[in-house]
């Protein structure tokens, strides 16, 4: 591969397949993989159909998605600004080594020869691996088998989500919240900033809540849109308090334009005030299916309010086993748990060259047609169909309006 993709091919990943492939619990966790892959492709198909549905019944929810913009349902840190670069890229890494190892050992276990295995870099630095299976060998084994295979990748992926989540849980539960000041009565909390803006140059920064523009309170992020608007190319009174209880109030001159990428100020907010006690319990109680458990696979950099460790509420909580250091761990826990749990569903979807698609292919192929003989494009109209779905769901946001 030319440079700057990478292949680094080596015998490490052979070495440590084998010796795995010999001990009794791979051989168990091979055995145990053979009818998982349907469970793991109802999930992502529920999921995909829970998304359909709000997108389509919730015009919020459509606008929402627009403004994140369709780089947002990339899984790559760099071309998707919401993912971290660095949380994102060592998440990335290990994921695609999670998800390759499976299949390489549960390979082994039945003796199907893998090629060769390695790194994949770019620029010098490891940004995923590979393991080449035999295709000849795997299509000679059983239907068991190679279901076990391909789930082997998928499933390695989901194990790991859920143990990251558990230690998520663990992190958030030895949280206490810093009482530093009372919190505005209402207003609405800035999360984000952009360079240039306005609000960067009259001094607002994220976690300060805007209580006021123009003489009249600001109770939402519509009121705000509203008076910003009714007011361009005016100067106004603007008040807020910071983050550590002081308020300013100063005189603003709005633009007579707006920045639609930046909006009037330059700001991203949070409906509301968020308290650090009720985040925190609702977070917690995601976990205990009290609360949407949807919550917990929000990204922290998207709804900073909602999530304990995000740059927004981190600093209003203190561990007790780990202190102020706490944001690191629960943020590597959180991106690990995101990233395994989205390759784990996306590769169970029935497309094509995925897992998934290859496993019912295969079912296609060695069931169906022996029953009722030969299915002309089954394979290729069930990838089809599946692609269409994923598409739509991404699509319909800027299909309706």
């Amino acid at each position: 591969m030319k440079f700057p993709l990478i292949l680094v091919h080596t015998p490490f990943g052979l070495n440590f397949f084998n010796k795995v492939a010999r001990t009794k619990a791979a051989r168990i966790y091979a055995k145990c993989n053979i009818y998982i892959m349907p469970i793991i492709t109802s999930l992502a198909i529920l999921l995909i159909a829970m998304s359909l549905i709000a997108t389509f019944s919730n015009a919020a929810a459509r606008a929402g998605e627009r403004n994140l913009g369709p780089q947002s349902n990339l899984l790559i840190p760099g071309l998707n600004p919401y993912l971290p670069w660095t949380y994102g890229w060592i998440a990335l890494v290990v994921t695609i080594i999670i998800h390759e190892a499976g299949h390489g050992i549960v390979a082994r276990v039945y003796n199907v020869k893998v090629e060769s295995t390695g790194l994949l870099l770019l620029l010098g630095f490891p940004i995923g691996a590979f393991v080449n299976i035999s295709q000849e060998e795997l299509g000679k084994t059983s239907l068991k088998q190679k279901s076990a295979i391909l789930t082997a990748g998928p499933l390695n992926n989901m194990v790991i989500a859920f143990l990251a989540l558990v230690g998520l849980y663990i992190v958030a539960t030895t949280l206490i919240p810093i009482s530093n000041h009372s919190l505005p009565v209402s207003g609405v909390t800035v999360v984000g900033v952009a360079d240039h803006s306005l609000a960067n140059s009259i001094g607002l920064s994220r976690g300060d809540t805007i209580e006021a523009v123009a003489g009249k309170k600001v109770n939402s992020t519509d009121d705000l849109g509203k008076l910003l608007r009714s007011n361009l190319g005016s100067s106004i009174w603007l008040v807020w308090q910071d983050d550590i209880g002081r308020v300013n109030n100063r005189s603003v001159t709005l633009p007579r334009l707006t920045d639609v990428s930046h909006g009037v100020l330059g700001v991203s907010i949070a409906s509301g005030v968020p308290n650090p006690n009720q985040v925190l319990e609702k977070y917690k109680d995601a976990f205990t299916l009290r609360a949407n458990p949807i919550i917990l696979l929000f990204p922290p950099t998207i709804v900073q309010e909602l999530v304990p460790y995000s740059d927004l509420m981190a600093s209003k909580y203190h561990s007790t086993i780990l202190g102020p250091s706490y944001p690191i761990l629960a943020n590597m826990l959180f991106w690990l748990m995101f990233f395994n749990f989205n390759v784990g569903i996306f590769n169970a979807l029935p497309i094509g060259p995925l897992d998934g698609g290859q496993f019912y292919n295969s079912i296609i192929e060695r069931r169906l047609t022996s029953k009722t003989g030969k299915i002309k494009n089954a394979p290729l109209l069930l990838t089809l169909a599946m692609t269409v779905i994923v598409v739509m769901s991404v699509a319909i946001p800027w299909l309706i309006r």
